[in-house]
């Protein structure tokens, strides 16, 4: 527990970032975005929701019914043509003609595409003559993450008590007033919505602050679980990997910040495990082969099995049987 109170979340960023592009050749995150080339912009406003639930961009009548008689969701086959069928001569006359000499109107007329061969089900023949299939949910598609954190509304406007403190080996963050004197209820939900930032310097000093206040923040953290939980949300509903996983390390940090956080935690399960559910089997399957990049932690399924150990460890006795309700394979 002592070592995951002592990672260095915010340090660890730099580290990660330099070994993406600089070793696996991933693209840079954009800095050109509206307003945010420098930390001295003001960032345009966005009304964007992060983490917004996005409608497929699919015609209701290409989307699956549900049949009543099989009692499952089929793909409805296209209608029959009325004038699909032979008239006098023309059978003669499709015989004659070689395969694939036959006339367009003889192909329209003589054939029937919607029609299912003997055998094949009318879901089977739709799709075989180019009926849309099911669209994809999107369960792990990225959201909406707009520049619109409440953190990068308040260093803008020069209202947060930091700045960074520029060392010959890491960064670190310089509070211009004592930690004892903050007020926890207004300055950690703050920091908290900073942590889903993918910019720099916006990203540091918002993760970096936050594991500042939990380290120091006593018993001064526990009445401000109810405010923490909708910007914790919004960082995992934005479904980015290194956003998720920053959140992930930070949640154990807050657990291990004060003895009844993790109780604390309990009633708001249904509104953080979801997002747990489905990336707890994001693991990295090398079969017998040796993972090397254990001490980055930047594997999901690894991450959450070990935030929902902490939560079980620290949520008492109710806290086992809500995990289980909400994350199935834990």
């Amino acid at each position: 527990m002592s070592e995951t109170m002592n990672r260095d979340v915010a340090g660890s960023l730099f580290t990660s970032m330099y070994r993406n592009i600089k070793i696996k050749g991933q693209d840079p995150v954009a800095t050109n975005l509206e307003g945010t080339g420098s930390c001295f912009d003001i960032t345009n406003p966005s009304e964007a929701r992060a983490g917004a639930h996005q409608p497929l961009a699919v015609d209701k009548k290409d989307l699956p019914r549900w049949s009543k008689a099989t009692m499952e969701y089929r793909i409805p086959s296209p209608q029959s043509d009325p004038k699909a069928y032979l008239s006098k001569g023309e059978g003669e006359a499709l015989r004659s003609h070689k395969e694939g000499a036959t006339s367009p109107d003889l192909a329209v007329r003589g054939s029937s595409p919607a029609s299912p061969k003997r055998g094949q089900s009318p879901s089977t023949a739709a799709a075989s003559y180019g009926s849309p299939s099911p669209p994809k949910a999107g369960a792990f598609q990225q959201r909406a993450n707009p520049p619109n954190t409440t953190f990068r509304k308040f260093y803008e406007r020069g209202d947060l008590p930091i700045s960074i403190d520029h060392k010959s080996f890491k960064n670190a963050i310089k509070w211009k007033v004592d930690l004892d004197k903050l007020d926890y209820h207004h300055y950690l939900p703050i920091f908290f919505d900073g942590t889903r930032e993918t910019q720099d310097p916006y990203r540091f000093l918002a993760i970096k602050g936050t594991e500042d206040l939990l380290a120091a923040g006593g018993n001064r953290v526990l009445p401000v679980i109810p405010q923490l939980i909708i910007p914790i949300k919004t960082a995992l509903n934005t479904r980015d990997p290194a956003v998720i996983a920053v959140c992930l390390q930070l949640l154990q940090k807050l657990v291990l910040s004060g003895e009844l956080v993790g109780q604390a935690l309990v009633p708001y399960y249904r509104q953080l495990l979801p997002i747990f559910n489905l990336y707890i089997t994001k693991n990295k399957n090398l079969g017998d082969g040796i993972d090397y990049g254990q001490q980055q932690y930047d594997c999901l399924g690894e991450l959450i099995s070990d935030t929902l150990a902490l939560f079980e460890q620290r949520g008492g006795e109710d806290a086992f049987i809500n995990i289980k309700y909400m994350v199935s394979i834990a």
